[in-house]
């Protein structure tokens, strides 16, 4: 018998260490440096704290929490002082696209999102963030166009340009902004009130745009179709994405 018990003790230690562990959330991925960067499904994470040189202080770290081909659920902590008006980062989910495929070609490019942040402490937006270039292959980094669509403005920070009135969009009212970034001609929707639950299609941005603002869709290519949040100043706080989805037909 007593050797039967120190058979079956460890058998039953080791169910139960798994069990516990069962239970434990698990992440996928734990992005902390400058341009940590994480893929898969379809999808690709970016731990992007590309203005952190503008911080007195601060740091930020992103998790994937799960992921599947129908979507990816993943939060960012972070936590940044000094520079007011300077963004600090721009941790972002994107769509992986393949390259040539210009906004005219493009039928839909359906997305939904929910989002929340724990902390009012932020001064940030939450926003999808779209380029467009004539060549496909141009640097991700930027385009001959943006289109931000902000489903949120937390705190007193603004988008490129100046406001040149509403539109109506994907069934909803927003604040057009445009500007100059550069030579980039920047776009941006900006949402009344927060969405944090959000279902729609970017193209149907893109045809107000060739309607209203004479953007040329025959000759742009579809280079970057991102989600995420731009960080300014505030924290701790944490973005957390509960779910995200996006596809381009």
């Amino acid at each position: 018998m007593k050797s039967l018990l120190l058979t079956l003790l460890p058998s039953l230690a080791a169910a139960a260490a798994v069990s516990v562990s069962s239970l434990e959330p698990r992440q996928e991925k734990t992005l902390c440096d400058q341009y940590a960067y994480w893929s898969g499904n379809g999808y690709e994470i970016n731990n992007n704290l590309w203005g952190r040189g503008q911080a007195s202080s601060g740091q930020q770290c992103t998790y994937v929490d799960s992921s599947s081909g129908s979507g990816v659920q993943w939060h960012t902590t972070w936590t940044w002082q000094g520079g007011q008006n300077n963004v600090k980062s721009y941790v972002y989910i994107g769509k992986q696209i393949a390259k040539g495929k210009k906004i005219s070609q493009i039928s839909s490019m359906s997305t939904s999102v929910s989002w929340n942040y724990n902390s009012d402490n932020v001064r940030a937006n939450v926003a999808y963030d779209i380029f467009t270039a004539s060549d496909p292959n141009h640097d991700t980094s930027s385009g001959d166009y943006e289109l931000m669509i902000w489903l949120a403005r937390l705190g007193n920070v603004y988008p490129i340009g100046q406001s040149v009135g509403s539109a109506t969009v994907n069934g909803r009212t927003w604040d057009l902004w445009v500007g100059m970034n550069g030579n980039m001609k920047v776009f941006s929707f900006i949402a009344p009130s927060p969405i944090k639950s959000f279902s729609g299609d970017p193209k149907q941005f893109f045809s107000y745009l060739k309607d209203k603002q004479g953007y040329p869709d025959s000759s742009q290519n579809l280079i970057v179709f991102q989600f995420g949040t731009e960080a300014f100043t505030g924290g701790p706080a944490t973005l957390t994405v509960s779910s995200f989805s996006a596809n381009v037909n």
